[in-house]
């Protein structure tokens, strides 16, 4: 079957997602700097140990292959290997993202002896220096501490996600040693103006030039490297890069966000594109077949603005979140667009006065509110500034990014 047959199946939706994102839940140790999720602090209504055993059940039911478990830093939650074990043992895979703070002797073990877990850690730089700035002081320490841990287990094939940046992008072959040094496999992901992203995506977002450079490196590497469609937007340089190569959105792919809202895309976590919650009858399963936001994800789409470009039928559009975090219509061009509409439609937003103060923002922000604890301030060698901050969310959330965890390792 052709590429592009499936993109014509697929963009009809599927009986249940081929990719499901999970996040446990907002609570993290570092303070990422273009956090998608805006995390930091635990939502204390997030689903109890019993309502995720729930989901998991309806994603085996549904014959879900595997779910992609994030945050925050999933491994803080107290029940993080419970829910693992109880997700293989109901044959759904698991692939979870980690900055690596859990990573012990004993858990790479462990992970190394199963056969239906996998683990990415998360890293934005080659060196130090340029992680860090991103991540937060000691993060790329923890990183690579992790790493070794995981290869000295005999754990081959784990990967390390990058967020491609404008400070990274020029390190691409120094993160393909690194993951050839350690057995695993890269993969490479597109940076999105969603979360706290979107206060410094102007600074960090890679230029045009870096943009047709990740596109050739993609094309000479593609077969090694995992891009999970990230990149569609780029292939109107020419040659489709290996993957699907269209937003899949409510579509093959989708997010259950910590306290069960079920959202149609992880880069898009705001009220306009919530479908449902898997606490509501029906659960998760309702939600994804009958929801109202996703069957219109899944009807006919003329391509808006895009439509007439000649390219159209390579990048079909771009990202949906990229373009509605930037402001932009969402039959408009990708702000990324590799032939220039994007930019152009930026710069008239600008000519036109457009109060980029006012530009959408998630509903939720679990930020925390001062210094990470045990995390010196980090230098950052770009000028990163900060959109006004909204008025509080009505759901609180704790101070404490653990609190209500239990204290100690990984269990």
């Amino acid at each position: 079957m052709s590429t592009e047959t499936l993109v014509e199946l697929f963009e009809h939706g599927l009986d249940a997602p081929i990719c499901l994102t999970w996040e446990l839940t907002y609570a993290c140790n570092l303070a990422c700097v273009h956090c998608l999720s805006s995390s930091g602090r635990r939502d204390p209504g997030e689903l109890s140990t019993a309502e995720c055993k729930a989901v998991i059940d309806t994603l085996e039911r549904m014959q879900v292959f595997y779910v992609n478990i994030g945050g925050g830093e999933p491994t803080v939650r107290p029940d993080f290997w419970e829910l693992v074990d109880y997700a293989t043992a109901h044959r759904v895979g698991v692939k979870f993202s980690t900055n690596g703070v859990r990573i012990d002797e004993a858990v790479a073990r462990k992970l190394a002896a199963s056969d239906y877990v996998d683990v990415q850690i998360s890293l934005d730089g080659a060196t130090a220096e340029v992680n860090d700035a991103v991540r937060g002081q000691g993060s790329y320490a923890m990183a690579i501490r992790a790493m070794e841990r995981l290869a000295a287990a005999g754990f081959r094939g784990f990967k390390i996600s990058v967020v491609v940046t404008r400070q990274n992008a020029g390190q691409l072959d120094e993160f393909k040693a690194l993951a050839d040094h350690y057995g695993a496999q890269l993969r490479l992901t597109r940076l999105r103006p969603s979360g706290r992203g979107a206060d410094v995506w102007d600074e960090l977002h890679p230029t045009a030039a870096q943009q047709r450079q990740l596109y050739d490196w993609l094309c000479a590497h593609g077969e090694q490297v995992l891009t999970g469609d990230s990149f569609f937007h780029l292939a109107a340089y020419g040659e489709a890069l290996p993957g699907l190569n269209m937003c899949g959105a409510g579509r093959v792919v989708c997010l259950i966000d910590p306290v069960g809202d079920v959202y149609a895309c992880p880069f898009a976590i705001h009220e306009n594109f919530l479908a449902g919650n898997v606490r509501a009858d029906g659960g998760f399963e309702a939600v994804w077949r009958h929801s109202a936001l996703f069957t219109e994800l899944r009807g006919p789409s003329a391509g808006g603005a895009c439509g007439s470009c000649q390219f159209y039928d390579s990048c079909r559009g771009g990202c949906m979140a990229a373009k509605f975090f930037t402001g932009l219509p969402l039959d408009g061009p990708d702000p990324e667009c590799v032939r220039g509409f994007g930019e152009q439609a930026l710069a008239e937003q600008a000519l036109a006065g457009a109060d980029r103060t006012a530009l959408p923002r998630p509903g939720l922000d679990h930020s925390h509110r001062g210094p990470v604890r045990g995390q010196a301030p980090a230098p950052v060698p770009v000028t990163i500034g900060r959109r006004p901050v909204p008025a509080p969310p009505d759901r609180a959330c704790d101070v404490n990014p653990l609190a209500g965890f239990a204290a100690g390792g990984a269990r």
